[in-house]
């Protein structure tokens, strides 16, 4: 189907136990398109990452990948997946990175990267060690590619999480809060290289906290809680005007979190101490400081 979206989620549920994660979320995701999805902490923002590649089963609705379906929902309310061996070969169109980089200690860099291809793929290691070494340069760790993971950054890790994810050749990209481990320092490193994968229109769904990266980057900005999204707009017009309360009082306690944590946000804070913050933001004109990645008034 030409004119599909690369992922198509309609009215999807999710539970554990008793508990309602997910309640009935539904999104569109266009070829090239870039998707940020922010939210507070348990407002099923990582879950519904993992319902689309099939890490977590839904209990109601659809999820199409690229126009073919991975689940469907019968006329008795019944889940239904397509059979494994289709599973498999659907999700293997996505790629995910998450928060703690989970690469193998016992393997080099090298070894990671190659790895999976040569697993699921059934390359062999001269077929994949070009495409590898390739990736391992575009993230800037080339010179890193014998070295084992303990021997690196966080920011490294994570970057080669992002290029062993490349080296199955995704047409979609998946980030759960890939900087949320991450020293303050280190996160510039891993950004860098998303938005490198956003300019060559890579299409991604990023789970972030980093609400410069969301404003910057993504074409839509979608803000969930409680399991439902609230707000879905293009990332501008959200942060310049939410519309939802919801909304609105979220991106202010990012604001007030981020400027604590920023020598160069103290000034401002200093102002919203003032009375200041108040009056701008009921008019709500914020905008994100690209500089210091913090949040500024205009």
């Amino acid at each position: 189907m030409m004119n599909s979206p690369m992922i198509r989620a309609v009215d999807v549920h999710k539970r554990f136990g008793t508990v309602e994660v997910l309640k009935g979320v539904s999104l569109d995701v266009n070829k090239g398109e870039v998707i940020a999805v922010i939210g507070p902490s348990g407002s099923g923002k990582s879950t519904f990452l993992r319902c689309l590649i099939h890490l977590e089963t839904i209990h109601r609705g659809s999820i199409e990948i690229e126009g073919e379906a991975l689940v469907n929902t019968d006329a008795q309310g019944h889940c239904q997946y397509v059979p494994p061996p289709d599973i498999s070969r659907v999700c293997r169109k996505m790629g995910m990175v998450f928060q703690h980089f989970n690469l193998f200690p016992h393997l080099t860099v090298l070894q990671n990267l190659i790895e999976a291809p040569m697993t699921v793929k059934g390359l062999r290691p001269d077929e994949i060690t070009p495409k590898a070494d390739t990736l391992l340069r575009k993230v800037g760790l080339f010179d890193k590619r014998d070295s084992y993971p303990s021997r690196l950054s966080g920011g490294q890790k994570q970057r080669v999480a992002i290029a062993r994810a490349l080296a199955m050749e995704p047409d979609i990209m998946l980030f759960d809060e890939p900087t949320s481990a991450l020293d303050p320092e280190l996160t510039g490193e891993v950004l860098s290289t998303m938005r490198e994968l956003a300019e060559e229109r890579m299409t991604m769904i990023v789970v972030t906290h980093e609400m410069a990266f969301a404003r910057e980057v993504a074409g839509r900005v979608i803000f969930m809680d409680g399991g439902v999204v609230v707000e879905a707009r293009p990332a501008r017009e959200l942060f310049a005007a939410p519309e939802h309360p919801r909304t609105r009082a979220f991106l202010v306690l990012r604001l007030f979190k981020s400027v604590k944590h920023f020598p160069a946000g103290f000034g401002i804070f200093r102002s919203c101490k003032k009375g200041l913050f108040s009056r701008y933001v009921q008019n709500h004109f914020i905008k994100v400081r690209k500089q210091a990645s913090i949040w500024n008034f205009a």
